[in-house]
């Protein structure tokens, strides 16, 4: 039987009890998800041999994101976020596109760039000429560092060369053009361009400088395509309010920085549940945000043909499921295996349309109800928890503060004050 990710009644479970229909969901052994208990996820030991100078660990809570399905897969989803609001509204906007089909996806590949920055060349431009003739001996050495990667059908694709004007003079900069496979890449390509950058100098000319990855990964792009049904949105008013927002976002900047942390909700819970770099997704993504030279927004909304809300985003996604944290972290390979993907394509696919969602969700409460009300309402719980809430006290607490509107600690404290008092 596939595998559904339209679980009902997932939020009243305590999180053990969640645990265990989720792992059943997915049709993982009984202790495949134990990493995501505390008491048998990342230890301090263990944590030591990751980071210099460790002196404990923080927690951040692992949701799972329902509803989704993504190019016909239903997956379960784990977001690791402290934000509240966020796997709710992603998994209630994933259930909006169920009945259209769920996500679509597509990608331009798994290559990563090396950057190879050589300074004091006397004829930059004919620098540049010389290291394009010498192009295929420059991929070959490159893929000589890493035959696992080449055997694997990954490696060197190409060589791209620019000459660059700065303050300090003309720079000549080679762009190694690897193919990464399923790995996120980062020290595959900074391997091969430390062994070219000595050749690349001599060509050129000049002294190599810089040799590092760009975080700008334009050449591993991933899209979303989602339809959201207009009458679960709201109807056709809410619909055309959401295409007005994402309007304002697409030309206003103050309001595409916002529109994209909306979008970044989504995503940097996935890829930090997934032991994925946070700060590499991050900065790709708004670098391609302002890639037309001014900021803009990532994701769009059309109204289709038959007046369902039509969502499309594109962003650069440098994820892996080899190497780093994503093997080292036992939490991270829980999620891994939780989510259900067998390359760094389906991870990549599975982030861009959780962002996609998370976007949608955040639009609808703008256009149809303001960003607080349901915002507030799940931080309610939290305030509530503050004040010493246990149990189902802190349900009875956060309604009564959201009731009063007057969700601040010291209010959520009188009222636990006094309903215990009434006991």
């Amino acid at each position: 039987m596939p595998i559904t990710s339209r679980l009902s009644g997932l939020r009243d479970l305590d999180p053990s009890e969640r645990r265990s229909v989720v792992t059943r969901a997915a049709e993982l052994d009984e202790a495949s998800l134990d990493a995501l208990d505390p008491e048998h996820g990342l230890g301090v030991e263990a944590a030591d041999h990751l980071i210099e100078n460790v002196i404990g660990i923080i927690g951040i809570p692992v949701g799972v994101a329902t509803n989704f399905t993504i190019d016909g897969v239903d997956r379960l989803v784990p977001m690791a976020t402290e934000e509240p609001s966020v796997v709710a509204a992603a998994s209630n906007a994933a259930r909006m596109t169920r009945q259209h089909g769920g996500f679509r996806t597509s990608s331009t590949g798994s290559i990563m760039i090396a950057q190879i920055q050589v300074v004091d060349a006397v004829d930059p431009e004919g620098a540049r000429l010389r290291l394009l003739e010498a192009r295929d001996e420059l991929l070959a050495f490159a893929d000589a560092q890493d035959p696992v990667l080449a055997g694997l059908g990954g490696g060197a694709r190409d060589l791209v060369v620019r000459t660059l004007s700065t303050r300090t003079g003309v720079h000549v900069v080679a762009h190694l053009h690897v193919d990464v496979r399923d790995a996120m890449g980062a020290n595959a390509v900074n391997t091969m361009a430390e062994a070219l950058a000595p050749r690349i100098a001599e060509l050129a000319g000049g002294r190599s400088l810089l040799r590092i990855l760009s975080n700008k990964a334009d050449q591993r792009l991933v899209r979303a395509r989602a339809v959201f049904d207009a009458e679960l949105l709201g109807g056709p008013d809410v619909v055309r309010d959401i295409v007005h927002a994402s309007a304002f976002a697409e030309a206003d900047p103050y309001r595409a920085a916002t529109h994209n942390k909306g979008i970044m909700n989504g995503v940097t819970a996935v890829v930090l549940a997934t032991g994925n770099d946070t700060r590499a997704v991050e900065s790709g993504a708004h670098s391609h945000a302002a890639r037309g030279g001014g900021y803009t927004a990532l994701s769009h909304y059309e109204v289709g043909a038959d007046g369902h809300l039509v969502g499309t985003l594109e962003l650069p996604l440098a994820v892996g499921l080899v190497g780093g944290a994503t093997r080292a972290h036992p939490a991270a390979q829980a999620a891994v295996r939780l989510l259900g993907v067998a390359s760094s394509g389906e991870l990549a696919a599975t982030i861009a349309a959780v962002g996609l969602a998370q976007n949608l969700a955040a639009l609808r409460a703008l256009a149809a109800e303001g960003i607080q009300r349901g915002h507030m309402t799940l931080h309610a719980r939290t305030i509530a928890a503050s004040a010493g809430a246990l149990g189902d006290e802190i349900t009875r607490v956060a309604e009564r503060i959201v009731a009063d509107r007057r969700i601040r600690l010291e209010h959520a404290q009188d009222v636990l004050a006094e309903l215990r008092g009434a006991r």
